[in-house]
Formats: structure tokens, sequence, C-alpha cells
């Protein structure tokens, strides 16, 4: 699909994309993003930012209060739709099995949440974005235009996880790898402060037998549909 550009209908579109990781959130918030001309917003990327930099401080994962003081200290932006970390892009380093390790600790703690879903409501700011996370048509942004909640079996989304490091040069077994993302799962699924679990008018997409290309056409069959029926933009 071609980009083409926002008309003035998509300005202040938002389209929430959950999920689970290795579900396919930010290729397809990519593509979606790219084939109706709006700014992606990827939320999980800022806590693996937050984490990293807690790793390199030495800040345990435990620590609730030093990490939301470590949040209130750091300043993120976006780069063509890449987290900066006071003014350092990060590239693949946010996505090390030291980070993956730890960030689902990390992201637990209600204060780090609160500090990091306010920058996210900025950045979101009068729409014109895809966001994607775990929490986005939840908590994050409940009165987004449209909420997809996008999952894939357990074996698809851990091989999906291998093939991504494996191309960025980062060697974990597949088993290993696995076991890591049941963790991850049931941890993010049943932490008291924002759980991973679909808003009660998401749509859910199923991904694993789908390619990209059909599920980011799927995505933005619904939103082009939500555009007909705006006759024009609104404020937020």
């Amino acid at each position: 699909m071609a980009p083409r550009r926002p008309t003035t209908r998509d300005r202040d579109l938002v389209i929430a994309i959950d999920g689970p990781a290795g579900s396919g959130k930010s290729t397809i918030a990519k593509g979606v993003a790219r084939a109706l001309g709006l700014r992606r917003l990827d939320t999980g990327a800022m806590y693996r930012a937050l984490t990293l930099r807690a790793v390199r401080a030495g800040i345990s994962p435990d620590d609730a209060r030093s990490l939301a003081d470590l949040a209130r200290r750091t300043r993120f932006t976006y780069k063509d739709s890449d987290i900066v970390m006071n003014g350092r892009p990060l590239g693949d380093s946010i996505r090390s099995p030291e980070v993956s390790g730890v960030v689902s600790k990390v992201s637990a703690h209600r204060p780090v949440r609160k500090e990091l879903v306010e920058r996210q409501r900025e950045i979101i700011g009068n729409g014109g974005v895809v966001v994607e996370g775990r929490d986005i048509g939840t908590v994050v942004c409940p009165e987004a235009d449209l909420k997809v909640f996008l999952t894939a079996s357990p074996e698809e989304r851990a091989r999906r996880r291998h093939r991504e490091l494996t191309d960025a040069g980062v060697k974990v077994p597949f088993t290993k790898l696995k076991k890591e993302q049941a963790r991850r799962d049931t941890l993010d699924s049943t932490r008291k402060a924002s759980p991973l679990k679909p808003a009660d008018d998401a749509v859910r997409i199923d991904s694993t037998k789908k390619t990209p290309r059909q599920t980011v056409a799927e995505v933005v069959r619904l939103a082009r549909a939500i555009q007909r029926g705006r006759p024009r933009a609104r404020g937020r």
C-alpha cells in the first residue's frame, strides 16, 4: 500500500493496537500508519527504554519509587517513529535479552505507568496517530476511534520474536524464548496496574495464519469505514 497524505478526517483519527509480545503490533502499526499517512507511537518502546536506562544505572526492577523518579527525569521523543531517549536514538538496544527479561516487572509498577501514560497522552495529542501497546484501548486512550486487539498462537509469536532477534544478531535458544514469553504473558495479564486485556469494544484479530499485508489491509479497511462515517474533523 502506498503512503498518502492525511486528509482532514484523518488528522484527528486515533487507532489503538493492543496485544501480547510477538503478535505483530509493531509491524502492523507501521503498515497502517504508512497506508493512512499517520504518525506511529510505540508505547512499549518507552517502557523498554526506561528499563534499559534503569539496568545501566543499576536500579532494581523492584524499586518502584526510584524507577518512577527515573521516568520523571527521562525525556522521550520520536524520530521516524523510533524512540529517542534524552536525545539519543536507542535502536535495537531496547530489544536485548537483558531488557526483555525485566521490562514486565518495571512496567507493572503503578507509579511508573502513571508517569509514562501522561507522556503518551501528550504525544497522542489531537490524534492523527496509530498507537501500539498493551493498555491503549483500556487505559491510555479509551476514546480511540478504532481499537484492535491483535494476537497469534504462542508458537507463532515465539517464532516471530526469535526471527526478529536473529535478524538483529541476537542469539537466543527458541525454547528459552518461548518460556520467557509465556512468563511475560502471565505477568502482563495478571498485573494490578493496567493488565493486558482487550477493550470491550475492541476488534479482535488473530494473525496466526495471516500475512502482515493481510492484517494491515484488514485494519485499514476498518479505519476507512470509520472515516466514511465522519463528515468532518472533531477536536479531542
